[in-house]
């Protein structure tokens, strides 16, 4: 069954204020869901994925007021939310780079804390505590894994999301302009080497001297750049087919021919 995507490039500036580009993004998801089934949010867009500073300031419970903002948008639509991510503070004290995904009845289905952290032991990798896991979620897309940014640089994470089934992965991103022919290159890799949908919500705007590139994109499992954004805040829609990623596989079944797994050794 044809699925209607909207990833929503939002413009994340430090010059808006956050409560303002709270109330912006939910208006924007209403005007999605008049024609998306699902629809999908950039990485941190509540404070910016590299005002490090404003996450550590506007961290929450995951049973705080933004996810359920969300969760009763995702209800009020009648639509599958991927949230994007946001700073999550637990009970315990840590901030995590947290992932949430509602199904159209407002539950949260699934959520996903970042593994890998970008900054070289500063920036990201200094504020937020690694995640654990990997997550493949049952959804309208099939078994859907998330990610988050800096995973598309570590394909063994895409690989062992294939192997617990995912045929779609969600990536939600707050990648610089700096580096946009990388992520380029990347996304579409990794639809490649595992045969999978890759849907990669990407920001814009300007992050104190950081600029995001944009370029959000709809891969399909052969490939094909199927829908990509400008560098301009927009909605980028596409209609595509879930059921692809099991033809694709069964007619040119490369991920049978894998003989390793996993580490090497002499």
């Amino acid at each position: 069954m044809p699925v209607c995507i909207a990833l929503i490039q939002l413009e994340v500036d430090d010059r808006e204020n956050i409560e303002a580009r709270e109330r912006r993004v939910l208006k924007m998801i209403d005007s999605a869901a008049l024609q998306a089934d699902v629809v999908v949010l950039p990485e941190l867009w509540h404070v910016g994925a590299f005002n490090y500073s404003a996450a550590h300031e506007h961290c929450e419970l995951i049973s705080g007021q933004l996810v359920a903002a969300l969760r009763d948008s995702a209800m009020r639509n009648g639509i599958w939310l991927h949230a994007g991510s946001f700073a999550e503070r637990t009970e315990q004290g840590e901030i995590f780079n947290t992932s949430v995904v509602f199904d159209p009845n407002g539950e949260l289905i699934a959520q996903y804390r970042k593994i890998h952290l970008f900054g070289f032991g500063k920036g990201e990798s200094a504020v937020f505590s690694h995640g654990e896991a990997i997550c493949v979620a049952e959804t309208i897309l099939g078994d859907t894994g998330l990610a988050t940014c800096y995973d598309l640089r570590f394909p063994e994470v895409f690989r062992l999301l294939t192997e617990r089934g995912a045929t779609c992965v969600v990536v939600a991103s707050g990648w610089p302009l700096a580096r946009i022919a990388a992520w380029d290159v990347l996304v579409r890799a990794r639809a490649i080497e595992n045969q999978t949908w890759i849907l990669a919500c990407n920001e814009v705007g300007s992050q104190g001297e950081v600029v995001l590139g944009g370029h959000s994109q709809i891969v399909n499992p052969q490939g094909d750049v199927i829908a990509c954004a400008s560098e301009s805040e927009c909605i980028l829609y596409a209609t595509i087919d879930p059921d692809l990623a099991h033809t694709v596989r069964e007619e040119f079944p490369v991920l049978e021919d894998i003989r390793i797994t996993g580490a090497l050794t002499s």
